[in-house]
Parts: C-alpha cells; sequence; structure tokens
C-alpha cells in the first residue's frame, strides 16, 4: 500500500464507513490488504467483506465499473463475490480525507469455504473446474456492455495498470529496458472482441474461495483491466507454479487438465499461447518492481516473496524464459 494512503486512513474515515454500511464496532475486524484496507464484518446474519480503497489508486468511477462487472458476471451465473449496496443503496460510498482526496468504501458478499489448499483440493481434479471456471469467466466478459462509458477501467497499459514499474530502481536500467522492449512487444499484438476484453488479472489461487463442493467463488476484482483474455490464463499459471520445487514438472500437469476445461467453455484461439511466455514476463517484472515499493528488498522477512526475489533479478536481466514449457497452438 502507498504510504500517502496510510497516513491519511484513521479512525475517522474507518468509522463514517462503518456508518453507511450500518456496522456496529464489535462486528468488524481487519485483514490483511495489500492494496486496500480491508475488513470482514457481520450484518443481519451475514458475513460480508468491507474495503477501503483510495482515489490515488482508483477513480469513483473506477471503481464503479468494477463493481458493475462484477455484478454483472453474478447475474450471469458465475460465482463471485457480488457488491452489496450500502445503507443508501450506493455500491461506492465516497469519504472526504480532508486533503483534497476521497477514500471510496465498498462492500462485498463473503466467499464461502476456504482457500483451494485449506479445503485440501489443489489437485488434477480441482484443475478442470477451474479451467471451466475462467473460460466461463471470459465467455460472459465478452457478451459484457458497459452501461456507463465513465465507468470504463484501464487499459492493460494505462498509467494506472503498469504505473507500478516506476518503482524500479534507477540503477536496474538493463530491468528497465526489457521492459520497454517488453511493452513495445505486447502493444503491437492485435486487438477484437474474441480475444480481448474485461480481465480479472489477478485470478490465483488466493483470489478465491472453494466450498464442499468443489464450487469456486473469486473476489478482489480491483485490478480489473482491459486486455488479452490469454493474460488472465497466463497469471493463473503464472502463480500456480511460482516458488513451486518443479515448475515445469507441476506446470505441464496443472496445463494439461486446466486448458482443455477451459477451452470447452470459452474459444480462445490457441495461436494466443505463443504470447504466453511475453505475458509470464510482464508479470514477472510488474511482481518484481512491486515488491520494491512495497518491501525492504534487502531485508525481506516474507518467505513467498523471499524465495521469488532470490536471483530474480538476474533472471530477468537475462531474459530467461520464466517457465520452460511449449505451449503448441492447435
Amino acid at each position: 500500500m502507498e504510504k500517502e494512503i496510510r497516513r491519511r486512513f484513521n479512525d475517522a474515515i474507518l468509522n463514517e464507513a462503518k456508518k453507511r454500511y450500518g456496522i456496529a464496532d464489535e462486528k468488524i475486524r481487519l485483514l490483511d490488504g495489500f492494496e486496500s484496507y480491508i475488513f470482514e464484518f457481520e450484518n443481519h446474519g451475514g458475513s460480508y467483506i468491507l474495503r477501503i480503497s483510495h482515489s490515488i489508486r482508483r477513480t469513483r468511477e473506477q471503481i464503479e465499473g468494477e463493481v458493475d462487472w462484477i455484478n454483472y458476471l453474478a447475474d450471469g451465473g458465475l460465482g463471485v463475490a457480488r457488491a452489496i449496496p450500502s445503507q443508501q443503496k450506493a455500491l461506492v460510498e465516497v469519504i472526504e480525507d480532508g486533503r483534497d482526496g476521497q477514500f471510496l468504501a465498498a462492500a462485498f458478499s463473503k466467499a464461502p469455504g476456504g482457500s483451494a489448499w485449506s479445503m485440501n483440493m489443489w489437485n488434477e481434479q480441482f484443475f478442470p473446474t477451474y479451467g471451466r471456471f475462467m473460460g466461463r469467466l471470459h465467455a460472459l466478459s465478452r457478451e459484457y456492455q458497459l452501461p456507463n462509458p465513465n465507468w470504463k477501467r484501464p487499459e492493460w497499459d494505462d498509467h494506472d495498470a503498469i504505473g507500478i514499474l516506476h518503482w524500479l530502481p534507477d540503477a536496474q536500467a538493463l530491468i528497465k529496458e526489457r521492459s520497454d522492449a517488453l511493452l513495445g512487444h505486447l502493444r503491437s499484438l492485435p486487438k477484437d472482441d474474441d480475444s480481448y476484453g474485461l480481465i480479472h488479472q489477478d485470478a490465483h489461487g488466493g483470489n478465491f474461495f472453494v466450498d464442499d463442493q468443489r464450487n469456486i467463488t473469486l473476489f478482489d476484482f480491483d485490478d480489473c483491466v482491459y486486455s488479452w483474455y490469454v493474460y488472465d490464463v497466463a497469471m493463473v499459471l503464472f502463480y500456480a507454479v511460482t516458488n513451486h520445487p518443479d515448475p515445469e514438472g507441476f506446470g505441464a500437469l496443472f496445463w494439461s487438465h486446466f486448458w482443455p476445461a477451459y477451452r470447452a467453455q470459452f474459444d480462445l484461439d490457441s495461436r494466443w499461447l505463443e504470447q504466453m511466455p511475453a505475458f509470464f514476463k510482464l508479470r514477472e517484472i510488474d511482481l518484481y518492481a512491486a515488491i520494491h515499493r512495497s518491501f525492504d528488498v534487502e531485508n525481506l522477512t516474507d518467505p513467498w516473496v523471499a524465495k521469488f526475489m532470490d536471483g530474480r533479478r538476474e533472471r530477468i536481466e537475462r531474459d530467461m524464459p520464466y517457465l520452460d514449457l511449449e505451449f503448441r497452438p492447435e
């Protein structure tokens, strides 16, 4: 989270958000949040999530576009954490911060179940379910019509989406050079309604829960952007193999179950698989920059982050493939 957002947040902001959603003091607790303040609360016998973000990161209109898409997907039968209205029937509540900025509150249904790992479902029987879910998401997205042009989410390369790259240290000129070349390549790719649309952009296993029947409920749509559907697919595989002791072996296993199930729901042209390495690299550099922004890279205490960063600079500078798998178009 940006330091300026932390400086502006205080108990008065939280109390106003609780008031807007009718949340009792004893019915709310803070959860972990990387870019926003995330709380779990209870109300009328149900469990919900309250997210408080800031206009430094997202405008009110962008969040309205996010929650509209979420509820469109929910109406289409997809398992997503639906946005719920405040006591004044607003899906986005605006709270002035007193410094020419705004905190923006939104609430969502809490996803049932738990992570695929905690539910002992991260296995070959689950991966086709994951593939079908992502395919269905993209099939619905292809038909989505934005009801208000002011609500349009960022394009994948807007400053709001990749501004994180500016957090790369100035001394790492070669990585910035690699990044610029990669962005130039991606910007040259064609766009059409069958390959490009609104994507989640972060649909890894930490952003969905699974219930006892393997039903997925996806959440955390804060990074949704307009991009290629194959980027969402690459993102799923990227996080599935990251820090795995055998990324190529596990990646091949995961892919053999995920991709056929995905294609059964969404007929993405398999020639887009040729771009998977480029999208892996985009996420690798983006995550590398995000860690520089949010952590002390000389003193990493988070084991997952430390393992990802081990040798990462050298791998990016040498332009090594993130995952040594061959994706052959059919």
